[in-house]
């Protein structure tokens, strides 16, 4: 490869753009760049024409961070929802996926060393042995592929060496917080390594049942990984991984947030905002069954490269599979009439395939492949209630609640045959099965020493079946009764029999009956309807950068990206077509050599089209139930991203990371109400900064401690986001939607010999806690809006040996 002008010397810690974390090896002066695989091969940083961000294992470590999530609020323009693992939400520069169903696929591409992590079930893994994570910002189409519509979190992790290597990591914190992380990398013979690494993670809960006393939000978790890396030849290498997560935790808790009159009275419908409760004070009521939040993933990986002297080829080959359970409190009270929750279950497994070529020609740097990707996908939906609680639905809805009136009408208490007191349950169940082609190339033309053209293309083509099923409700105990009170003449004497109190209540298919699916029949109850659908798309890249001095470059690039098209999981028979974007930034990447100072800073814009979002709307036909149907809609933005870092000394080191961005709804009309030109929600600003020191004291060891502070803006309101409850100030007495401040604090010791390394940690020193939205899933039935909280104040210590 052509070499390119030398850097001036890099810290390997904060100096990496976007992230605020300062590691003890920060302000050793040396001669290493930070080398990362943005565009697919080996480069440096600062030679890459794309806005990344890179995170290092050491800022992992100092930030006590367990996975993605815990980073985002320190990368601007990237969000992480992380409080539910098994349906994590990643957003880059305002884009995101908001269903959470097999039938669609996410906007940002998460891949961890090359392969893609598909469905949100395993999209947020525990972080172990991880080398780097790059979040690069804008659509990755080209480089990626299919899903990458608003940018890209690659996840590289350690490789088998030819070198012992072994350590020994404890992390003990506040809510029992115990974290124990062992590594060993062990040559086994002459071009023979094994690397194996393990994690177990403790942790008891934030908030407390105020009823029984149980604690919600704890974790007992575990992952493994374990590589072996064999040089068959000077030109040959291979390594197989496997990989291992169990999660076993609590759902996230419904902290209820309506004032609950005294039971049997429900609250009234509708609401007022102005009576809400304040969740940071109200007590917690969760009443839901088995309440449970489960991942069992399990990976193989083999990763083989040759050299063919001028070319090299590499054969990325994976399978995974995974099942996970979430079961969660959807109303937020422990009330048997108001009782009301989900579980969702995934059952997934995927192969993918991917071969790839990477040679030079003359003054061209090229890289040419082509993959095949299979996915089966299962998920089942299930709510349970009571019949109690239908009785309130009904009561709520404008209908005849005749499960009371029959109870309190004919019979008397204690009769066998009461029609309340009976689990009720409701299930749609979905199967998928996709497959994914693609072939892609991308050269980079050094036109001279100082310009560089890059040339890329990606054509995909993604074919998708999909299947809804759904049986009647199932409440075998109320149809019991209702047979006896049918067979004794009771019903009769009301004008009804068993057969007309059969229907389904959550899952109510009459709005959709009849429509036609691709297996030849309508939708029905006990139908199972199938629709077939493919997309091809062709993703382009074009980039100029040039090298104003050795240490300044400018850039201007144009992207296409692309998000397949897919089908509402729990909206029968429902298809949407692809999400295209299109993306221009232009850009300056330099270094101040006599300053200290770094400086990377980028303006961008980008129209997303056909961008596809789940909302929960009330008044569908057919169903007294809010019911979440795919909503579209075309948005536009723009924006500027600022990475700065400036080594003021050798022993400090400061660092600002900005991003302002302005996303509106380009076109959007939501039935009758016209959004276009308002905001989507994304707040203008986020920024991270701190300070960092390091002090090398000799025999006595080093000394190493960093201040840094995030800030996310607050939420820009639209006519339905204030409606809907997620953005705005107006529910008293708390804040949806506000901004949000969080400060991180670390300092620790390094013996001179690196083998032991002792410290401490405060993450959100000021213990700033903010509602995250409020979910309305069962406002407008039951009268029982619920919100979630962000984590309070976490601190601890922790010891690391290195043998």
């Amino acid at each position: 490869m052509r070499a390119r002008p030398f850097r001036s010397v890099l810290f390997l810690g904060a100096a990496l753009a976007g992230v605020g974390a300062l590691p003890a090896a920060a302000q050793e002066v040396g001669d290493d760049e930070i080398v990362v695989t943005a565009q697919r091969r080996e480069q440096s940083l600062q030679d890459v024409p794309i806005t990344l961000s890179v995170v290092s294992s050491q800022q992992i470590q100092n930030l006590a961070a367990d996975d993605v999530g815990d980073l985002s609020a320190f990368v601007p323009g990237l969000a992480v929802s992380n409080a539910s693992p098994t349906q994590a939400r990643y957003s880059i520069r305002g884009v995101t996926t908001s269903d959470f169903g097999v039938g669609t696929d996410p906007a940002v591409g998460v891949y961890v060393d090359g392969v893609y992590s598909a469905r949100s079930g395993a999209g947020l893994l525990a972080f172990n042995d991880v080398a780097r994570v790059e979040v690069l910002k804008g659509p990755q189409g080209t480089l990626f592929g299919r899903n990458s519509a608003a940018g890209a979190v690659s996840i590289t992790t350690n490789q088998p060496s030819h070198e012992f290597e072994s350590s020994l990591g404890l992390r003990l914190g506040n809510f029992g917080k115990r974290r124990l992380e062992g590594l060993i990398n062990v040559p086994l013979a002459e071009g023979l390594a094994f690397r194996g690494n393990a994690i177990f993670n403790q942790r008891e809960g934030f908030r407390t049942d105020a009823a029984t006393g149980q604690d919600y939000d704890t974790e007992d978790n575990w992952a493994a990984r374990a590589s072996l890396g064999w040089d068959v030849s000077p030109s040959t290498r291979a390594v197989l991984t496997w990989n291992h997560d169990s999660l076993d935790q609590d759902a996230r808790p419904a902290i209820g947030i309506a004032p609950l009159p005294a039971a049997p009275a429900t609250p009234g419908i509708p609401l007022d905002p102005a009576t809400y409760l304040n969740p940071f004070s109200a007590p917690v009521f969760n009443d839901v069954v088995d309440n449970h939040e489960t991942r069992e993933l399990d990976e193989g990986i083999l990763n083989i490269t040759h050299n063919f002297g001028s070319v090299d080829l590499t054969s990325l080959t994976a399978y995974r599979f995974f099942q996970t359970e979430n079961r969660e409190d959807e109303d937020g009270t422990n009330r048997p009439d108001l009782y009301f929750d989900t579980n969702n279950r995934e059952h997934n497994q995927s192969w993918y395939q991917e071969f790839r070529l990477a040679g030079e020609a003359g003054r061209v740097d090229w890289i040419a492949g082509a993959s095949y990707y299979n996915e089966r996908a299962r998920q089942r939906s299930d709510t349970f209630t009571s019949t109690d609680t239908i009785n309130t639905l009904l009561a709520n809805t404008g209908q005849i609640p005749f499960i009371g009136l029959i109870d309190d009408i004919l019979l008397s208490p204690g009769d066998p045959n009461l029609l309340r007191g009976h689990p009720w349950q409701e299930d749609i169940i979905n199967s998928g099965e996709y497959d994914a082609y693609a072939v892609f190339g991308d050269a980079i033309w050094h036109v001279d020493d100082r310009l560089s053209l890059t040339f890329g293309v990606r054509w995909t083509r993604d074919e998708k079946s999909f299947i809804w099923s759904n049986g009647p409700r199932l409440a075998a105990d109320f149809d019991a009764a209702l047979a006896a009170l049918e067979a004794n003449g009771a019903l009769g004497g009301l004008g009804l029999t068993a057969a007309d109190l059969t229907f389904d209540a959550i899952f109510d298919l009459s709005g959709a009956a009849g429509i036609p699916c691709d297996n030849g029949v309508t939708v029905a109850e006990g139908v199972s309807c199938q629709l077939n659908d493919s997309w091809e798309n062709v993703s382009p890249r074009l980039v100029a950068d040039y090298q104003i001095t050795p240490d300044v470059m400018v850039f201007a690039s144009y992207a296409r990206g692309y998000k397949a098209g897919g089908f509402n999981s729990v909206e029968f028979a429902s298809r949407f077509d692809n999400e295209d974007v299109t993306n221009y930034e232009i850009g300056i990447k330099s270094e101040l050599r006599n300053t200290g100072l770094r400086l990377n800073a980028s303006v961008f814009s980008y129209i997303y089209e056909n961008k596809q979002a789940i909302r929960l709307i009330s008044g569908v036909v057919g169903s007294s139930v809010p019911q979440y149907l795919i909503e579209t809609s075309d948005d536009e933005a723009w924006g500027v991203d600022l990475q700065a870092d400036w080594s003021v000394t050798d022993a400090f080191n400061i660092f600002l990371n900005a991003q302002y961005i302005d996303v509106t709804y380009k076109t959007f009309v939501q039935g009758t109400t016209d959004l276009s030109g308002q905001p989507t929600g994304e707040p203008l600003w986020n920024v991270a900064g701190g300070i960092g020191y390091h002090g090398d004291f000799g025999t006595a060891g080093t000394w190493d401690a960093q201040l840094i502070h995030a800030f996310r803006g607050e939420s820009r309101c639209n006519t339905d986001s204030i409606a809907q409850g997620s953005c705005g100030a107006t529910l008293a007495p708390f804040e949806v939607g506000a901004a949000q401040s969080r400060t991180d604090v670390r300092i620790y010791w390094t013996t001179e010999s690196e083998h032991v390394r002792v410290g401490a940690f405060v993450n959100n020193i000021f213990d700033n806690e903010y509602v995250t939205g409020v979910n309305n899933i069962t406002a407008e039935t039951l009268g029982t809006p619920f919100v979630d909280i962000s984590e309070p104040r976490l601190y601890g210590v922790d010891v690391t040996l290195n043998f």
